[in-house]
């Protein structure tokens, strides 16, 4: 167990990953402070949080602060505060692209639950860390299952498979795709996850988001990272090494345990909150190929991957709008895709990008997302 008090700033609190950090806490309160929470606004859930954890600094992105509140600061100002030891990403979107290059540079961990921020800004991102010594730390489930296969390996990996559930929709056709609901879509088979990354789940966009991760975090080409349907949930990822030797991460689905992992890294700690597997009790886990031209989004986070510069920055910000209307049931499932490939043909890309080229495509993308769900181009 650790000896000094770990102090955290945890951005995103009342999302679902954010909760589950705070479950952590609530768990080890002896051995975690939370000198800092953030949310996008304010909430009841908010509010009770900030008198549960006492937070010395709190920010609410939109809206105005209450009176009676601790000291208010921009997320970036949390992030690299000199009483923070570990800034936990639990944002979606861009949002915490700003606030982890500001920790990086301060030289502070960084658990990292967001998808987006490697996806739209890997090489800045991981050379922010190299250059000031800081640590990310991968919270999500499938990259922190390759973070444990590979700890105490120095050997050549020959592959990292991602595993990923399919979402509730395998097998189904484009016509039958095209009357799902936001409702329908939203039930997970084996995860409770915030809307956004649930939808994303169910096109596997998320899957090609986490390639891109697994690229940058790892220093592994594309080429030797593949994905496999495993609806189960309970093999997280395999890495496959040169001598044919496969090293896999399970656990039952909740990310509970790739959070107390983080936090407590490089220790492991019991913790009697989180679900055991039961191996006594019949289990089947199966692992099929990914049909790719059943997921459009996927191929299309693939193909952005490849092409690199801005274009997984404008996919990322297509793909939040996409999302966005369609759980507004402004346009309809199968034209999640369309208006990312719109967005996509359209732009033009910026090698070897710095932030601004980064956020300015972010900003053009969105915009031009809204013009193609509305048909305008």
């Amino acid at each position: 167990m650790v000896n000094k008090v770990i102090r955290i700033a945890l951005l995103g609190s009342t999302g679902s990953i954010g909760r589950q950090t705070l479950d952590i806490v609530r768990s080890f309160n002896a051995h975690f402070k939370i000198i800092g929470l953030a949310c996008r606004k304010d909430s009841e859930l908010f509010k009770r949080q900030v008198n549960e954890f006492k937070p010395e600094y709190i920010c609410v992105e939109t809206g105005t602060q209450s009176q009676g509140r601790p000291p208010y600061c921009t997320l970036e100002e949390m992030a690299s505060l000199p009483e923070v030891d570990v800034l936990v990403i639990a944002t979606t979107g861009k949002a915490g692209l700003r606030p982890a290059l500001a920790a990086l540079k301060a030289g502070k961990q960084v658990a990292l639950a967001n998808k987006e921020i490697l996806a739209m800004a890997g090489p800045l991102i991981t050379t922010m860390a190299s250059e000031y010594g800081a640590t990310i730390l991968p919270i999500d489930s499938e990259h922190c299952a390759i973070w444990q296969c590979l700890r105490g390996e120095d050997a050549p990996v020959s592959r990292i498979l991602l595993t990923a559930s399919g979402g509730p929709f395998i097998n189904w056709s484009r016509d039958r795709l095209a009357k799902v609901t936001a409702s329908e879509a939203l039930k997970h088979p084996t995860w409770k996850m915030g809307p956004k990354v649930t939808i994303d789940s169910a096109t596997l966009f998320n899957k090609g988001l986490e390639v891109i991760e697994a690229h940058w975090l790892f220093n592994i080409p594309y080429d030797k990272i593949e994905i496999l349907i495993h609806r189960q949930s309970i093999v997280h990822s395999m890495v496959e090494f040169q001598d044919g030797s496969v090293k896999a991460q399970l656990s039952y689905p909740d990310m509970h345990l790739p959070i107390q992992y983080a936090l407590f890294y490089p220790q492991r700690v019991s913790n009697d909150g989180i679900h055991r597997i039961d191996f006594t009790a019949a289990h089947t886990m199966t692992f099929e190929p990914v049909v790719y031209g059943d997921y459009p989004c996927l191929n299309l986070a693939l193909e952005a991957a490849r092409k690199g510069g801005t274009y997984p920055a404008v996919l990322c910000a297509a793909d939040e709008v996409a999302v966005d209307l369609f759980l507004k049931n402004s346009i309809r499932f199968t034209e999640i895709a369309t208006i990312i490939e719109k967005t996509l043909d359209m732009h033009r890309p910026v090698s070897g990008p710095c932030l601004e080229d980064i956020l300015r495509s972010d900003e053009w993308a969105s915009e031009t997302a809204l013009k193609a769900a509305r048909k305008d181009i």
